[in-house]
């Protein structure tokens, strides 16, 4: 598919690879240099509260990230764009930034990412396993459970045939869905 001008690209390294929410017409992996993915933000929203963080994804500066990329057409790159602000920035913890992307079949495209602040409160880099496990296991926000949001990244990534030993080692740790519950 040849993109027509003004379609944008959106490149997803969490939750948008599993659930963008906005109507596109191409996906694809794609790699992103100079950014991690990293469990890097405390969420105070979609998976915690300011009470009870959860954790969630961010690009932090530094090496490289595969993720998925989406091709929105340009007649509906405005309200892609509008839905994204609306999701991402809600406390303003990413940056938002275009950067070059390769897409597996070669090609390279300007896509918008969304880069962790590390100014910002929120900046969550550097915690042991067992501190990104307890707020992972305990953390509900407005878009459900953070142990949802871990499992369903990594099943994501793993049938990308990426590997994130950090998500790797907590699906292992966390609770049964069981256990979660009566906590």
């Amino acid at each position: 598919m040849t993109p027509e001008r003004g379609d944008i690209w959106v490149f997803g390294y969490g939750s948008l690879m599993w659930n963008p929410g906005f109507h596109h017409v191409e996906r694809v992996q794609a790699t992103l240099h100079g950014f991690h993915r990293s469990l890097c933000v405390y969420s105070h929203v979609h998976r915690g509260t300011p009470e009870r963080p959860g954790l969630v994804l961010g690009l932090d500066r530094g090496g490289s990230c595969r993720g998925v990329a989406f091709r929105v057409p340009a007649a509906e790159s405005a309200a892609a764009h509008a839905y994204l602000r609306a999701r991402e920035q809600v406390t303003l913890v990413y940056r938002e930034i275009w950067r070059r992307i390769r897409l597996l079949d070669g090609r390279t495209v300007e896509a918008l990412i969304y880069a962790v602040d590390r100014r910002h409160g929120q900046y969550a880099s550097g915690l042991p396993r067992e501190v990104l496990l307890h707020h992972v296991a305990h953390g509900v926000g407005v878009s459900g459970r953070n142990p949802d949001y871990v499992r369903a990244t990594h099943a994501q990534l793993s049938s990308l045939g990426v590997n994130d030993a950090t998500l790797d080692w907590l699906v292992r740790h966390l609770p049964q869905e069981a256990e979660e519950a009566a906590v």
